[in-house]
């Protein structure tokens, strides 16, 4: 057996260990890539970034690894690498996975690695999410156009607020003070066309609210991200004493299970069909629905509770289909009417009927009751 043969059945071995079967940045499985200069076993797209932050990477199958490379990724490993540069991440930062954002991945990349934030030295000065109180300028979409301005932001830990202005000049005041109880953050730069675009979401007068910012600095903005996420965690601290890390981080902010146009008919189900930008957060058990993607208020919201509370979902061919422009039907039941949704490709129908199925399997907790009634009542 040749050198080439040996070493390559050498590494395929130390990758199939039980601590090296998932990218040690992104945890995707059977990662096929190594980084020979930090010792740790990655997928090709983290390999990717590494190898734009000058990190040394290698096919695991297709690249010639010399002995030496084999011998020091044998004595280092995902492991190891993770004792070291994870040593201090703090319980709310965002561990970014193989579906996230490029921008979430890099940059928790580069903090690990190349800015070095979590092998438990003092940085100084201190990191802005570590510090309670955090404030910049951020690109803001105004609320009746596409237009983005420079907006001044303050987050305080302290009083639980996200506060932005106007105009620089903050002697007329802040535009909004956000409460960060019921806020949430999630990156959409498809949505919003800059590759560092978030939406911020919040509760006014029981109505959801929008924001769309982005920042320049990749950095910047993921560190926006996680400054929010501190300050969401220690309220959640606050409101629940007793709650542990595992039951309180996934709380903290959450991706949206399911995001796209259908087409909806009002209540009698003669209405003309119009096309509407649905969300669906089936943390709170909510499907919202907007006029377009990137507005700023929602026109309504749909509370999915569970079949034994009077809900159901199911296909549908409508009776009185009027104005429609697309074929696949969805039927949302729920104690007090039925909604009924148009999908443009039966694949769509099937994501979303799996997506809301999904919300519908699960039991609800003791504050579903509590939304589901202030959604009744709203109406």
């Amino acid at each position: 057996m040749s050198n080439c043969e040996r070493n390559k059945k050498l590494l395929l071995e130390l990758v199939r260990r039980p601590e090296n079967r998932r990218c040690a940045d992104c945890g995707a499985a059977d990662p096929d890539w190594a980084s020979y200069k930090l010792g740790v076993f990655l997928c090709l797209n983290c390999s990717g970034i590494h190898r734009s932050l000058s990190s040394k990477v290698k096919s695991i199958k297709l690249d010639f690894w010399e002995d030496e490379l084999v011998e020091f990724m044998k004595s280092n490993g995902n492991a190891s690498a993770q004792a070291l540069y994870e040593k201090a991440v703090p319980p709310y930062y965002y561990r970014p996975q193989h579906t996230d954002h490029v921008v979430l991945r890099e940059q928790w990349i580069r903090a690990k690695y190349e800015r070095m934030e979590f092998t438990g030295q003092t940085k100084y000065p201190p990191l802005p999410y570590t510090t309670g109180f955090y404030e910049g300028m951020l690109w803001k979409k105004g609320k009746e156009n596409t237009q983005f301005l420079k907006r001044k932001f303050v987050l305080s830990e302290r009083e639980f607020t996200l506060t932005y202005y106007n105009k620089e000049n903050e002697s007329k005041g802040p535009k909004a003070v956000i409460s960060i109880k019921d806020l949430n953050a999630t990156f959409q730069p498809e949505r919003i066309g800059h590759p560092h675009g978030m939406q911020i979401t919040y509760q006014v007068d029981s109505h959801t609210r929008n924001l769309y910012v982005y920042h320049d600095s990749p950095e910047e903005i993921v560190t926006w991200y996680n400054a929010i996420r501190a300050a969401r965690y220690a309220y959640l601290k606050t409101a629940y004493p007793t709650g542990s890390d595992k039951e309180l981080i996934p709380k903290i902010t959450r991706n949206y299970l399911k995001e796209g146009y259908m087409e909806k008919t009002g209540p009698l189900q003669t209405e003309s069909f119009k096309k509407r930008w649905f969300i669906l957060d089936s943390q709170n058990r909510k499907l919202f629905y907007f006029k377009g993607q990137l507005d700023a208020e929602e026109l309504g919201v749909i509370f999915i509770g569970t079949e034994s509370n009077g809900y159901s979902v199911h296909e549908c061919v409508p009776k009185h289909a009027r104005g429609n422009k697309w074929n696949c039907g969805v039927m949302v039941e729920t104690p007090e009417r039925q909604f009924v949704f148009m999908c443009e490709q039966e694949s769509e129908q099937r994501e979303w009927l799996d997506a809301l199925r999904q919300v519908l399997s699960r039991p609800m907790a003791p504050q579903d009751y509590t939304t589901e009634a202030s959604i009744r009542y709203k109406r």
